[in-house]
């Protein structure tokens, strides 16, 4: 028993954008959520509403080989709920942030009238900034014009008649935001502040553009486009093959979304739709404005209108700049991200780099920032002599460019590039740093939830081992050497891990003993406990692990951020299981998992989601924890979550999302109360 992963997935969109909603949230933050929310839904159109799609045109039995809960409702719940969403949007932006904006002296002009004293001066800013990036084209209605409008860029299609024309003529203008700020500054005038979009600027200067002509209307227009499917992903073979049959049958250069401003006339969507192949389902009305995950930059002007900052928590024996190998000599260091600072981290990579005893650097490299501070001192180290190694997935959605970039750079100066396996992506976070000490070798090790990028883990929550464990380490270095020279799926006689759990050889298996081996308890009449967190929950073996577990009485709490497929509270199914969701200044990244009660419980972090593509299509890495203190700290940090009344909902059996309510007392906000524990413990 199943819930489809694409409507779960809205849900999760959807509990962003109720913060948008939530008066307690700042409002800068609030324009935020807005803007989180309208990013989402962009990766959803190029990510799953193609496929989706695909699947429906397949018949009835093809449907139902599928492992996500799919039927043939799903297309039209799926219309339905996003057109639900989009209106709430609206209502949000219009009816709540942009008066609040207003009573707090900032004039946000969205459709509105444009005041007098403000005419000449936009006039000035098209001819003086936005006029030498303007490229009109015409448009004959022939797709063969070779005029692709690219993934989420901004246009207006504009219906023109000249005086003694008989019909209309159509162009396409863009909006060149991604040139240009999305929104400009104009003079305050009473005190007020006023910003306006590039595209309002457009639009009341369109008369430079075609003069002499009489401008009909004016439609704003944005595409989304395919990203590349990895099908496989979540398909069997022969279904996978059957949907890219459906996606190929469409023309080069098709969209997977088509928005267009809801005023556009039937005429004028007819003829774009026959201009672009598009389809009926890939087109949806919109406002007068898209792509409004740029409000991410909108002005603040500096107003006390966001959440205070929490000062990066450091840790006491890492405090005066010391010697990171000196103390990882002595214990393992936890980190709690974004909550404790980066720096350590980037001390590990940094004094590596000029460490004349370190000889050797190995390193996992998924999404690295852009100007990334590891990613230099990899080079460094290369340069100073040392030998780097370092495996870049080139897989990794949407940052492929990114990491074929900085892989170049990296190899030029010397460092091995290993990439991707084929058919498998690397999306495990580890580093091992070998040094030597005299006639000895010493190892160090890093572990994390997230990636190695200083600038998520300023808001990604995530938790990062460094640790000299022999016994980890050793097989640390053995992954390390199948990366680099075995692309093969292991199977039979290939690598051993024993400590740690790699996805490919031993995760499935070590987490279904740990399922059985509660489910033991349950039967023996013991405490069984499981508790989980994870961004999603697909993989419906474990599903029905789980399932299985809580049909024998075994307690089973869970923290699923995202894609929950998993149906809680069902009698005599899921009787015993409780999915909980949390969405708040931070987002949630962590994976944790704990099976057992008491006060020394098994616990396992890592960089593996209990998805389809996870367990079965990735290299995944997870570490079991051994150390008391970091086991507490882990185990804590779980409960402080799973407290939260402030900002947690509850999933009900069909996915709807409720507020939890335990009592009439203070609110409980999970972030902040983290804050302060681990302040406690600095």
């Amino acid at each position: 028993m199943l819930f489809n992963r694409d409507l779960s997935w809205l849900g999760f969109n959807f509990r962003v954008l109720q913060e948008a909603a939530d008066k307690k949230v700042p409002l800068f933050e609030r324009i935020k959520f807005l803007s989180i929310f309208s990013s989402n839904l962009d990766e959803f159109f190029r990510v799953r509403y193609p496929a989706v799609f695909a699947l429906s045109k397949l018949n009835e039995k093809t449907q139902m080989q599928a492992v996500t809960g799919y039927n043939e409702d799903i297309p039209e719940k799926m219309q339905s709920e996003i057109n639900r969403q989009l209106n709430i949007f609206g209502s949000i932006l219009t009816n709540d942030l942009i008066p609040e904006l207003r009573n707090s002296g900032i004039v946000f002009y969205y459709g509105q009238p444009i005041r007098g004293e403000h005419i000449n001066e936009i006039r000035e800013i098209f001819l003086s900034q936005v006029l030498s990036f303007i490229q009109p084209i015409f448009l004959d209605g022939n797709i063969s014009n070779k005029f692709i409008p690219e993934n989420n860029y901004l246009y207006f299609i504009v219906s023109l008649k000249e005086e003694d024309a008989t019909t209309n003529s159509v162009a396409v203008i863009n909006i060149p935001s991604n040139k240009l700020p999305r929104f400009f500054v104009l003079s305050p005038i009473d005190n007020q502040e006023y910003i306006i979009f590039i595209d309002d600027i457009i639009r009341e200067n369109l008369e430079c553009i075609f003069p002499g002509q009489n401008i009909q209307g004016v439609y704003s227009i944005k595409f989304n486009r395919d990203a590349e499917l990895k099908l496989e992903d979540e398909y069997s073979s022969n279904l996978m093959h059957k949907i890219e049959k459906q996606l190929r049958k469409r023309e080069y250069g098709a969209p997977s979304r088509f928005l267009y401003e809801q005023s556009m006339p039937r005429n004028v969507q007819l003829f774009i739709a026959s201009t672009f192949n598009l389809q009926f389902e890939e087109m949806f009305a919109g406002g007068r404005y898209h792509h409004l995950s740029d409000l991410a930059s909108f002005p603040s002007f500096n107003k006390k209108l966001k959440f205070e900052k929490w000062k990066p928590l450091k840790l006491a024996e890492v405090n005066d700049c010391g010697d990171i190998f000196t103390i990882l000599n002595t214990k393992d260091i936890l980190l709690h991200l974004p909550y404790h600072s980066y720096n350590p981290v980037l001390s590990f990579f940094n004094q590596a780099a000029v460490d004349t005893s370190v000889k050797e650097i190995y390193i996992t490299l998924y999404r690295v920032a852009a100007d990334s501070h590891i990613v230099n001192a990899l080079i460094s180290a290369a340069k100073n002599g040392k030998k780097v190694v370092a495996f870049v997935e080139l897989k990794a959605r949407f940052d492929e460019a990114n990491n074929i970039k900085w892989s170049r750079i990296m190899r030029e100066a010397g460092i091995k590039i290993i990439y991707g396996i084929p058919h498998i992506k690397v999306h495990s976070k580890i580093a091992v740093i070998k040094k030597a000490a005299g006639s000895n070798t010493l190892t160090y090790a890093i572990l994390s939830t997230g990636n190695f990028n200083e600038v998520t883990a300023q808001f990604y929550t995530d938790h990062l081992l460094m640790t000299t464990d022999p016994n980890i380490i050793k097989e640390l270095l053995v992954l390390f050497k199948y990366l680099q020279k075995d692309h093969k799926v292991p199977g039979k006689g290939k690598a051993k891990f024993d400590k740690l759990l790699v996805s490919q050889f031993n995760m499935n298996e070590k987490f279904e003993k740990l399922i059985d081996e509660e489910i033991q308890k349950a039967n023996l009449g013991e405490e069984a406990l499981i508790r989980i967190k994870v961004n999603n929950l697909e993989e419906p073996h474990m599903i029905n692990l789980l399932y299985k577990a809580s049909q024998q009485g075994v307690k089973v709490n869970m923290i699923v951020r995202g894609i929950c497929c998993l149906m809680p509270g069902i009698p005599g199914i899921s009787d015993n299981i409780t999915v909980r969701r949390l969405v708040d200044r931070y987002l949630e990244h962590t994976r944790l998992f704990i099976f057992g009660a008491g006060d020394n419980p098994e616990l396992i972090m890592g960089s593996a989601d209990w998805m389809i593509r996870n367990l079965h299509h990735r290299i995944e890495v997870c570490v079991p924890i051994k150390n008391l203190d970091c086991k507490k700290e882990l185990v804590d940090y779980f409960e402080i979550q799973w407290s939260d009344t402030d900002k947690a909902v509850v999933l009900s059996p069909n996915l709807e999302q409720h507020r939890v309510n335990e009592g009439d007392g203070q609110r409980v906000n999970a972030q902040y109360s983290i804050y302060k524990y681990l302040q406690n413990r600095v």
